[in-house]
């Protein structure tokens, strides 16, 4: 019998300084990366600790009991957090998504959101602001969460069959207590909900069509993502990806679909809906094709990591550190030029090159040090 060797390293020290430039300059709403992307969407990673042990996030045999999470000290405190995220939008950001890890698993984050609601848009308006969870505390934090100003919430549901849900997130936590903490999310308002399914070969394409059956005309908005190579723990490869296609396929053969537009210039979900519904709720679903037909053309998302590194892509290689300038007693204007140099300088399309590679591992790419989802968020 043949080990799986998974290759891993500690990503957290990887990269310098954020630079700030000699020129300072004042931001004006709109920034553009060196591909003339806009910054409009920043993620923010508020804790890389997570409940779950996800095969292809957080496997055991790497993030085991052992393993060494960072310190409370190396975090972002909510002030230096809301402090950024007011900068970055100053830039342009309009949405900021709170991932993880598992973010509720940070305590005290309602305080954090209402800090984050009260920021506004140069013209006024308030933020799309939501967060990613595993679902599994929802159902108590849920009505606490609307409270302080969340928006909506995306839950990562990978399975409905309780026996394959319990191996894939190899902590033994049962499908109905996420079910529970969509019904109590839906029942306070915090909408629309989308539920993200990761479909890997050989573990959970079979779940597939029952995952579209049981959430169709249903008040959640269903995505399916294709198992992607975000770091180096979760021993990915190409043959292991099901085609956001043959997703597309599967499902239209029994329930026919029909294309629907983006919602806005770069949505990563491409948007179907049932020939025979409204197109509203459960009646759409979504796939994201990362893999296999990239979007890196019109990505408008930037990364910010729990102790304070940005990151330009999900497959970047490095963080810049902007938790030294917060700490180093940096004015706004000083941090804010930073990032917009930052941003300038921005090419990432690593996405586009794997696939005009048409490599079927990632042994024939670049071999770089990916940070791992789990430290940034998806």
């Amino acid at each position: 019998m043949n080990k799986r060797i998974i290759p891993i390293f500690d990503e957290r020290p990887i990269g310098g300084f954020a630079a700030v430039p000699a020129l300072l300059e004042a931001p004006t709403g709109f920034l553009t990366d060196a591909l003339m992307r806009p910054l409009h969407d920043l993620r923010i990673s508020v804790t890389d600790r997570c409940n779950f042990r996800c095969v292809y996030c957080m496997p055991k045999e790497v993030f085991d009991k052992d393993y060494t999470f960072l310190p409370h000290s190396s975090l972002l405190s909510f002030e230096e957090i809301t402090r950024l995220a007011t900068l970055f939008v100053g830039h342009g950001v309009e949405k900021i998504r709170l991932t993880g890890g598992e973010p509720l698993l940070r305590k005290h984050l309602e305080r954090l959101i209402g800090m984050l609601h009260d920021i506004k848009t140069p013209d006024g308006r308030e933020l799309d602001l939501t967060l990613t969870t595993n679902g599994t505390l929802l159902a108590q934090k849920a009505q606490s969460l609307k409270d302080a100003g969340l928006k909506r919430v995306t839950v990562s549901l990978d399975s409905l069959d309780d026996a394959n849900f319990k191996r894939m997130n190899d902590v033994d936590v049962p499908v109905s207590q996420i079910l529970r903490g969509l019904e109590v999310a839906h029942k306070v308002g915090l909408g629309p909900i989308k539920i993200n399914m990761v479909v890997k070969k050989g573990v959970n394409d079979h779940e597939i069509l029952p995952m579209a059956r049981h959430f169709k005309n249903t008040p959640f908005v269903l995505r399916f993502i294709e198992y992607m190579d975000v770091g180096s723990s979760n021993g990915w490869r190409m043959d292991e990806v099901v085609p956001s296609s043959e997703v597309i396929a599967r499902i239209h053969a029994e329930m026919p679909l029909e294309p629907i537009d983006a919602n806005y210039a770069g949505e990563t979900a491409q948007r179907w809906r049932y020939q025979d519904g409204s197109g509203a709720g459960g009646n759409e679903i979504g796939v994201i094709s990362s893999v296999t037909q990239a979007f890196c053309h019109d990505c408008s998302r930037a990364r910010l990591s729990t102790e304070g590194k940005i990151y330009t892509c999900l497959f970047a290689g490095e963080g810049h550190d902007l938790r030294g300038l917060l700490r180093g007693e940096r004015s706004d204007a000083e941090i804010s030029s930073a990032i917009a140099a930052l941003w300038r300088r921005r090419g990432d399309r690593y996405s586009e090159l794997r696939s005009e590679n048409k490599s079927t591992s990632t042994t024939s790419m670049p071999q770089v040090r990916k940070v791992e989802m789990s430290y940034i968020g998806g």
